[in-house]
């Protein structure tokens, strides 16, 4: 069907294997939004140095994703990427780089990410200019706000003419405008998590303007009992680390330390290249978090072993098709033998 060219694709050729895996993920994933329900994503890695908002900021803008948690990088690299595109470089030979190659981008003043480089001055020296007065203010005045919060308010209110890169793509501000529920566990580990150190270190501004980690899993109590109303709430992961560890404890921390209900995940999906191996997270197989009351033997599971820039743009792409078109996808999917969801 013309108007659903992905989600043909994907429902024509993807029949085995990981291929198989990511079809019963999207098919699983429309039939959850359909009926009601709502998905978190959890983002690890370099995604925002890897452009992934050109697919994410849509899918946000449509209600494909109704909450994020992310690394202090991706959140802050969605920023540079809107205000510094055009000044990044791409280094597609970049397996065949000696270690003088890299020095010589060093003494450029880039900072490379596998193939591609953030620009120090057009992106981390450029935003540091307008996110440091606002630290410095909230110094002044006693203000606590959460990390994310500081870059909503930058992405949304910096002019247009700062504008490098298309704002259609800036995940951040599709994110800031819809006032996404967001966590940003570890945020520390950052380039402006490390930049803040520096300044609460001299004293220029005060650490305590920033809220923890622990507060926030505290709002997240909140925010997941509200995405978990009704049909229940999803989570969709890109890679491990804390950015997927964090956020997916909620459940059972509302039950055991909370003691309060609280509904388990109603889907989960990893799209990951960690392989399998003793005491990986990253690498555990779904049916693991069961025993720690994360999921159960009836959550819809789907785990994608391979790489997140290929795979993540064909699922949302895939999804943004079926919630246009709905009865065009079911008809598509009902031809594929899979009218009912997968698991």
């Amino acid at each position: 069907m013309a108007s659903l060219p992905t989600l043909e694709f994907v429902l024509t050729n993807f029949k085995n294997f990981n291929a198989r895996a990511t079809r019963d993920a999207i098919v699983a994933y429309h039939r959850h939004i359909q009926a009601g329900g709502k998905m978190f994503w959890a983002v690890a890695g370099a995604m925002s140095s890897a452009q992934l908002g050109i697919s994410l900021a849509p899918a946000i803008r449509e209600g494909l994703i109704h909450g994020l948690s992310v690394t202090g990088a991706n959140l802050e690299e969605s920023l540079f990427r809107l205000v510094a595109h055009d000044h990044y470089k791409d280094f597609p030979d970049y397996r065949y780089f000696t270690k003088a190659d890299d020095t010589k981008i060093l003494e450029d003043r880039m900072r490379r990410v596998t193939d591609t480089s953030i620009p120090e001055d057009e992106a981390f020296r450029a935003v540091e200019q307008v996110v440091v007065p606002m630290w410095k203010r909230a110094s002044e005045t006693n203000t606590r706000r959460y990390w994310h919060e500081y870059f909503y308010e930058l992405v949304t209110t910096i002019g247009t003419e700062l504008h490098k890169g298309n704002a259609d793509d800036c995940w951040l501000l599709a994110a800031a405008q819809k006032n996404l529920p967001i966590v940003v566990p570890g945020y520390e580990d950052s380039t402006f998590g490390n930049i803040f150190a520096s300044y609460a270190k001299t004293g220029e501004v005060s650490a305590s303007i920033a809220k923890s980690g622990i507060e926030y899993m505290g709002a997240l109590y909140d925010q997941y009992k509200e995405l978990s109303s009704g049909r229940g709430v999803g989570f969709f992961q890109i890679g491990g680390g804390i950015a997927g560890d964090f956020p997916i404890c909620v459940v059972p921390s509302l039950k055991y330390d909370m003691q309060e209900e609280a509904k388990p995940w109603a889907y989960f999906c990893q799209i990951s290249d960690s392989t399998t191996s003793y005491g990986s997270y990253s690498g555990a197989t779904p049916n693991e978090k069961i025993t720690w009351d994360k999921l159960t033997e009836d959550t819809p599971m789907f785990v994608i072993e391979s790489d997140a820039t290929i795979v993540a743009p064909l699922v949302l792409q895939s999804l943004l098709e079926a919630k246009k078109h709905p009865a065009e996808a079911d008809a598509l999917i009902a031809r594929a033998g899979l009218a009912k969801a997968t698991s």
